[in-house]
């Protein structure tokens, strides 16, 4: 029996390259190359491939092999609207169910963090802070599986947000720091109708821009700068 640290070795590294779209979409995956380059057998291999195709990050066709997923701007507004669904049911579950202490803990948080995120251009960073703080608001629910499946989606449209901030930040286009700060206060408030507004208003406005973006996406993957 495979040991679940080898399988969990190569299921992290191989996650990471998906997510950045070190494969690149449609790709077919090579697994003899993978075995050689993580210095592992096909067991561990093939049962980390598994898994990241049940998650959404690779697509397995029968007789042919696993392939990266597709960067498509359909399936990019699916996820983007799934976002938007969990993130609006955990902020209505948060604000009802937190206690005044973990609100207040959340808030301290958020003043801590919060300036970084203003201030700083780097895209890898940004993308770290922006789903971090999301994730903290999610939190507040107590809900584990909706978490996790928030995760998910963030991972997956992770490359293509990356891109989406580094042009909010470089002026190119017009960018909304505050946003964080109107979510925050209306979880604050126990305000679930600004909050959820507020929230939508943030999330949907990248959601409607999915076909710029996963244009600019694909020039990042196939003419870097």
């Amino acid at each position: 029996m495979t040991a679940p640290s080898s399988v969990d070795r190569v299921y992290d590294a191989l996650r990471d390259r998906a997510i950045r779209f070190a494969f690149k979409p449609g790709e077919r995956i090579n697994e003899s190359a993978l075995t050689r380059a993580l210095n592992v057998s096909r067991t561990p291999l093939r049962e980390a491939l598994n898994r990241l195709a049940a998650e959404g990050f690779l697509t397995l066709r029968g007789g042919q092999g696993f392939f990266c997923r597709a960067l498509d701007p359909g399936q990019v507004l699916e996820l983007y609207q799934l976002r938007t669904a969990l993130e609006v049911e955990a902020l209505r579950q948060g604000i009802i169910r937190a206690d005044d202490a973990t609100l207040a803990t959340f808030g301290a948080r958020f003043e801590t963090t919060d300036p970084a995120y203003v201030a700083t251009t780097d895209p890898a960073a940004l993308v770290h802070m922006d789903e971090a703080f999301h994730l903290s608001v999610a939190a507040l629910s107590g809900n584990g599986e909706l978490c996790r499946m928030l995760s998910n989606v963030n991972a997956r449209i992770r490359f293509v947000r990356m891109v989406n901030l580094r042009e909010l930040r470089t002026g190119r286009n017009a960018g909304d720091s505050g946003a964080h700060r109107r979510i925050a206060a209306a979880v604050l408030a126990r305000d679930i109708d600004a909050g959820e507004s507020a929230l939508r208003g943030h999330i949907e406005r990248r959601g409607e821009e999915t076909r710029a973006l996963v244009r600019l996406a694909y020039c990042e993957l196939y003419v870097p700068e």
